[in-house]
């Protein structure tokens, strides 16, 4: 069983403050859609919505073509999995899974049938005897997504489920998430505001920011062609290099002229643009560390981040600029050194004041 999901001109309010503003967005039967954003931008909200925890107040949610936003949580056909793991203690991991389903008087005989197969997806046959406080962290939340899947849901609903972990089992609990996606097809909301598990477990990404949707797309037309400036800074680590910049739009495509005399050619057409100020961004990557007084602009070596497959190397120009670019893993430059960088202009990208995005090849 699996659901398409509807979200049509839904706005929220907590007293005089707008949470959401009508926000509307499609998720398709068996996706996997991340909603990521900082905190406060609603992106909890908007799953609580989803699943019933918190009211409408304008605007309409669909299930399968079925209004269910005047539903209450349980006729929702949703399973939500928390933060925090909401497991009860004086119970066996078998105990807390079953518990849900005996509620509403499912037969023993087939929640023991769900609680087998839950189990043998998650790999845990062997925790069914345990109490929760038997249990690592990782493994209390393979228990609360078990919890989710017993109830055979048309949708999982994730709320920042991976956020009480430490960095390595975060790392190995984003890779089962992803294969139980694969294997169970169900269709798939996860919130965080980690763009690491958005951009590796996401089919699509909602980039959310003051009550609205910024962009929404693949993980890399996120990555590569950023809507706005807010999401082309949200997105990346390091963040994109920004620069205030002038235009030069006498040829066919813009250069870009920054402080210092530094100039580069970009492949965005000069006929899209405004006589206006905009900002010229730059990831890291598409910025090369070369020889000194071989590149477009020279800087002195502020702060080394050796990353094994590559190091980050933060440049500062001589007019006090800051710029991150990228030399290979095992770099010779140091702290003090003086380098060039040279900046691929096809992967530049402009935002003007009102932070929309132009990118190379856009007509």
């Amino acid at each position: 069983m699996t659901a398409d999901i509807e979200i049509r001109n839904v706005s929220k309010q907590f007293g005089a403050m707008s949470v959401l503003e009508d926000l509307s967005l499609s998720i398709k039967a068996r996706e996997f859609v991340v909603f990521l954003g900082p905190s406060g931008c609603g992106k909890s909200t908007l799953l609580r919505m989803i699943a019933g925890l918190e009211t409408v107040d304008s605007g309409e949610i669909a299930i399968n073509d079925q209004r269910i936003d005047h539903l209450p949580p349980g006729k929702r056909g949703i399973a939500m999995v928390f933060q925090s793991y909401a497991l009860y203690p004086h119970m066996t991991v078998r105990d807390n899974m079953a518990f849900g389903l005996q509620n509403i008087g499912i037969s023993r005989q087939i929640i023991d049938a769900r609680i087998n197969e839950a189990s043998r997806i998650l790999e845990m046959p062997h925790l069914l005897d345990r109490k929760p406080g038997q249990l690592s962290g990782g493994q209390r939340q393979r228990v609360a997504i078990g919890r989710a899947i017993v109830k055979e849901p048309k949708a999982f609903l994730f709320d920042e489920p991976l956020s009480n972990l430490d960095a390595a089992l975060r790392t190995r609990t984003r890779i089962e998430l992803a294969q139980l996606h694969q294997r169970l097809q169900s269709t798939m909301i996860f919130v965080t505001h980690d763009q690491v598990e958005a951009m590796t477990l996401a089919d699509r990404i909602v980039v959310m920011n003051n009550r609205k949707i910024e962009q929404i797309g693949s993980p890399m037309e996120i990555y590569d062609r950023p809507a706005t400036k807010f999401v082309a800074g949200f997105v990346g680590a390091p963040a994109m290099n920004f620069v205030d910049a002038t235009l030069d739009r006498s040829g066919g495509n813009t250069k870009v002229k920054f402080a210092g005399g530094i100039s580069v050619q970009t492949e965005i057409a000069s006929n899209l643009l405004a006589d206006s100020n905009y900002t010229f961004g730059i990831r890291s990557e598409d910025v090369r560390v070369v020889p000194a007084g071989h590149g477009d602009a020279d800087g002195v070596v502020d702060v080394l981040e050796r990353l094994g497959e590559r190091t980050l190397i933060y440049a500062r120009l001589g007019d006090g600029l800051q710029i991150v670019g990228s030399d290979v893993g095992n770099s010779s430059v140091t702290v003090g050194h003086k380098v060039g960088l040279a900046f691929d202009g096809k992967k530049s990208h402009l935002f003007s004041e009102a932070g929309r995005a132009w990118h190379a090849g856009e007509a």
